[in-house]
Order: structure tokens, then sequence, then C-alpha cells
């Protein structure tokens, strides 16, 4: 059983910083963030340790531990939105209170994406790898971007179908003016390995491949019993985003899943778009993903609106969801239990 927590216009927001927190002279982006959603309508809360960073983290990982477990007692806020990733969000993981949680959103990418995933995997309760806070503090989001509130505040029986972006953001620009953030100017194309259309459908599960990689063989990643316990062994479609890799690291990373039996009874593939070094000694990306569907039988779609490269999807993890690319073109659709906070999604 997937629980999904229940959301919508005006809910408190937490802002806390598992991994990175935000050093002190870029403190007006917490500052901005918390205007602009307070001006949407939602509450926002910023937690101590999204006002701090040293030595790559926001806190010691106690503290960082402790402030999400109080957060996740908390009845008031209905999500937990971090300012950014990191690096070091792993060593927090064993100090987090998993018993019995308040079904609450957790929304972010990058290292967040590590927390997001041990957070389904151990209770249950569905996540959401999407935007980060700092990047919605615009006037405007984009369609793609905006669709976080879409998904998170989604009513129970029904389907919410995301589209592709028409445009995205080839390297990111640090821009003082708050007003505008993602500088969308490439047009965006959906590809398949088969160049042909593809349509697949499964439970999705997945996130930033450099981190979620370090799941395989512990307590955070029994990927096979968090299918049969709380999938009912339906297959898994896999999502993943690449952030620094180059594709023999990537390449190395899938094999280590693959061994691992991640790859058992799963549907399919979706690969982000990626600025990380697209090929070392003419081995590319694009050979991964051939390799990966010639090993797996299985079909791959890439260079979909995940990850690092925005604008990108918000994905939940543990919904039944279909993905289809079709000339260039592509969409996500997702199932939504009848009772958003206590029924099988």
């Amino acid at each position: 059983m997937i629980l999904w927590p229940r959301f919508q216009q005006g809910d408190p927001i937490a802002v806390t910083a598992p991994s990175s927190g935000v050093p002190e002279e870029l403190h007006h982006l917490l500052t901005d963030t918390k205007n602009r959603q307070e001006q949407r309508g939602y509450p926002v809360t910023i937690y101590p340790t999204a006002w701090k960073q040293k030595k790559s983290v926001s806190a010691p990982a106690e503290e960082r531990a402790a402030e999400f477990n109080r957060i996740m007692k908390d009845e008031s806020p209905k999500a937990i939105i971090p300012p950014w990733g990191g690096e070091r969000l792993l060593e927090m993981l064993p100090l987090l209170d998993y018993s019995a949680p308040i079904p609450k959103w957790i929304l972010g990418y990058s290292d967040t994406s590590a927390l997001l995933f041990a957070w389904t995997i151990k209770t249950g309760i569905a996540t959401a790898h999407g935007t980060n806070i700092v990047d919605i503090r615009g006037a405007e989001m984009d369609p793609v971007t905006a669709a976080w509130e879409k998904v998170l505040a989604w009513e129970g029986g029904k389907t919410i179908t995301q589209s592709s972006s028409e445009l995205y953001q080839p390297e990111w620009k640090f821009d003082e003016v708050t007003d505008v953030v993602f500088h969308l100017t490439e047009p965006t194309e959906w590809k398949t390995v088969s160049g042909k259309p593809e349509r697949v459908e499964g439970r999705l599960l997945g996130g930033c491949i450099d981190v979620i990689t370090h799941l395989v063989g512990t307590p955070y990643g029994k990927v096979r019993e968090f299918q049969r316990n709380k999938l009912h062994d339906e297959p898994i479609l896999w999502y993943f985003e690449n952030c620094d890799m180059n594709p023999n690291e990537m390449k190395r990373c899938l094999k280590q899943m693959e061994y691992a039996g991640w790859f058992e009874n799963s549907a399919g593939f979706l690969f982000g778009r990626s600025a990380a070094v697209s090929e070392a000694d003419g081995y590319t990306a694009v050979d991964v993903y051939q390799d990966l569907a010639q090993d797996t039988g299985l079909p791959v779609i890439y260079d979909i609106d995940c990850g690092h490269v925005p604008p990108q999807l918000t994905f939940v993890n543990g919904a039944w969801a279909t993905a289809a690319c079709s000339n260039g073109k592509g969409t996500l659709t997702m199932q939504v239990p009848e009772e958003a906070d206590d029924a099988e999604a």
C-alpha cells in the first residue's frame, strides 16, 4: 500500500535543509522564496538548518535529522521542501524516525532524492521528485515547474497528466533578479532508444542516480522487498537523472543496480536531460541507454524533463504511472488513490 499525503492551497510549507543549507551571502534567496510563496497563499516556516552552511552541509547529521523528525511529528506543515540539494544527505538516513510518521509531502531533487527514495521504501508514503523551493521564487513559473502544486494537491480517484516542456535551460545562470529564475531557450525533444513511439507503465521509483546508487545493499535500498510488500509485485517504472557522472560511471551504477536485483520485474526506464560529461573515450550517454535496453529488453525514453537541466516534471515515488513519447513530445500520467492519505495508490 502506498499512502498519498493530503495537500491543498493555503497549506503550510516547511523549509529544512537535510543536505546543504544556504550561506549567508545568499540568504536573500530564502527571504524572496518565503515572500513569494506567502503571496501565493502558502504560509512558510524556514527552519534553522536552512540558514546555515559549513563544510558542505547545513549542520551535523544529528541536528539535520532531529529537525526533520520534529517537522514530521508536527501536524501543521503539510509539505517539506528543501532549499536545494547538496552532497551528504546519506549520513542522516539512519537517524530518521520512520515509525508512524504523519503523512506529508517531501518535494525536491538532486541529493534530496536519496531522502525521497529511502522515505518511500521504508514507510510506503509517496514522495515527490521535482522542484526545489528556491527555484520557484520567481513571479512566474513555467507550466512544467508549476505542476508541483497540481500534483501535490490533486484530488483522489483521478489522474494527473503532465506534458513535456516546449523549451529547456541548457545551463544555470545565476540571476539576482528574482523575478527571472529559469532561462528556457532550447527546444525540448524527448527521445526513445528504439527510435519509435513508446508507451510504458508501472510504479514510479527513482531519482538522482549519483546518490541513489549508494543505497544499493543498504536498509534504504530494499527494492524487491518494497515491491513485494507495498506494490503487490507490480512492475517498477524507473526514472533517473544524472548530475555529474560520465557515461562509464553511469554504466557502472546501472550494472550495480541490475546485479542487486533492482531491475527484476521492471517496466522500463526514463532518463532526464543531463549537463554532465556526455562522452568518455567515445562512449556516450546514448550508448548507456542502448546497452540498458539491450541488456534488459525494456524500453528506454530519454532527455525527458527531469533533474538538473530545468524545467522538470513532478514524479511521485510509488504512484502508478504511464509515460508516453512520440515525435519528440511526451506525457506522464499518474493515478491518485480515492482517499489521498489512507488508501492504496
